[in-house]
């Protein structure tokens, strides 16, 4: 579905709510969200995974909000998390902790603890340390701790190479050669309890050739270990699946999956699957003002309100975001290729180049397909406050997040006496 559309004025809106009155309401720049579309990115996996015993883990990092958290977990969704921060979000927004699985390559002891006293569903274990740190921690507690480990299965997902996460040369997962000794490992351990496997090679993913062919690689190794008496009750397969920014062939869930679940036909061990991206990226966009426009002698340069701060894709992927003006009509300034750009102190500053927009200070522009990667991997640099989030239901428009005040910034810092 299309995350925005135009009224018969020519004004953009989400769903029923005008972007202008959101704009007016709750300023600039701010996120805004659709909870219909995130209902149907959902749905969309639910319908790809009719009949199967599936459990859709979505990925918080893509946008660790509340109230979308709480929008998957009213939807039955797991959720896979990267910190302990993460599972206290999903716990706070009414998430279950027993359909929650603990990924990254970094766990602490405290976040271990925190996540067996709440009772997740499994560890994605990436080394052989975490292995015996686990085992350690959960015997203290008097329990044993459930475990997957995460395969590097050594397959090129052919994304960009800074989201490419299951070639040998990743800091992620455990290597495949490797895998077998360590499963041998976990059962001997007393108190870790082996309960599936884990392989996730990359996010951004239009071709589903290299996800069906590291699951079954992966489906080798279950096999194996089961040879040996190591039964695996789940396989989880990861996310990745990629969404359209521009003009990529992104396809649908049932098409993404259709390969993938033709590999693991006749299994009878639990699927999971981690989207995030999928979820959430076209279910948002970037609402931000034009403050100025400079018209130079070899660029013309649109500065708005948003900056690399508010969405950092673009300087630190080179990524692409389509934007649309908001009002309807033209202006006096005709229509100019323009850098778009933001206020703060570095070039690398720019949220898009060269785009053909018919603008004037004061207009809104909407930054589409912002819903994943963007809050969340916001910054306060430059001292500036984060902005808010809204999220539309309809016709009405929930602030879901406050904008930040700039007192709040410093409120934990101190000067020497």
């Amino acid at each position: 579905m299309s995350l925005v559309r135009r009224d018969t004025a020519g004004q953009l809106h989400v769903e029923e709510a005008s972007l202008a009155e959101i704009a007016r309401q709750f300023g600039t720049p701010c996120y805004v969200y659709s909870r219909a579309a995130l209902t149907a990115a959902y749905d969309g996996y639910r319908a790809a995974l009719a009949g199967r015993d599936a459990l859709i883990c979505y990925a918080v990092k893509a946008n660790s909000n509340l109230a979308i958290l709480n929008v998957f977990a009213r939807l039955g969704a797991g959720f896979d998390i990267v910190s302990g921060g993460e599972l206290a979000r999903v716990i706070k927004a009414g998430g279950d902790p027993a359909k929650v699985v603990f990924s990254g390559v970094g766990k602490s002891r405290h976040e271990m603890r925190a996540a067996l006293e709440a009772g997740i569903l499994c560890f994605n274990v990436e080394s052989a340390s975490e292995l015996e740190t686990l085992n350690e921690i959960a015997g203290s507690l008097g329990k044993r701790a459930p475990v997957s480990l995460r395969v590097n299965p050594n397959v090129d997902p052919k994304t960009h190479p800074y989201i490419s996460t299951g070639l040998k040369t990743a800091k992620f997962g455990i290597p495949f050669a490797e895998a077998l000794p360590l499963y041998r490992r976990a059962r001997e351990l007393p108190h870790l309890a082996v309960h599936g496997i884990d392989c996730h090679i990359g996010s951004q993913l239009l071709d589903p050739a290299p996800a069906a062919e590291a699951a079954a690689k992966i489906l080798g190794l279950v096999d194996a270990l089961a040879a040996e008496g190591i039964a695996l009750s789940h396989i989880d397969v990861g996310g990745g699946m990629g969404i359209r920014y521009r003009d990529e062939a992104a396809p649908a869930a049932t098409d993404y999956l259709a390969p993938l679940l033709k590999v693991l036909t006749g299994r009878t061990e639990r699927l999971l699957f981690e989207p995030g991206r999928s979820l959430v990226g076209n279910a948002g966009l970037l609402l931000t003002r034009v403050e100025v426009l400079k018209h130079g002698e070899e660029k013309n340069f649109a500065v708005v309100d948003a900056a690399m701060n508010d969405l950092a894709r673009p300087a630190l992927y080179d990524a692409w975001h389509d934007m649309v003006k908001v009002g309807a009509g033209s202006t006096a300034n005709g229509q100019k290729r323009y850098e778009i750009v933001g206020p703060i102190c570095e070039s690398g500053d720019f949220l898009g180049h060269d785009r053909d927009l018919d603008l004037a200070e004061g207009d809104l522009l909407a930054i589409l397909s912002a819903g994943a990667y963007g809050m969340a991997m916001s910054s306060n640099y430059n001292t500036r406050p984060r902005a808010a989030e809204v999220l539309v239901d309809g016709a009405t428009a929930h602030l879901v997040r406050r904008r930040e005040e700039v007192a709040q910034l410093f409120a934990l810092e101190a000067v020497l006496p």
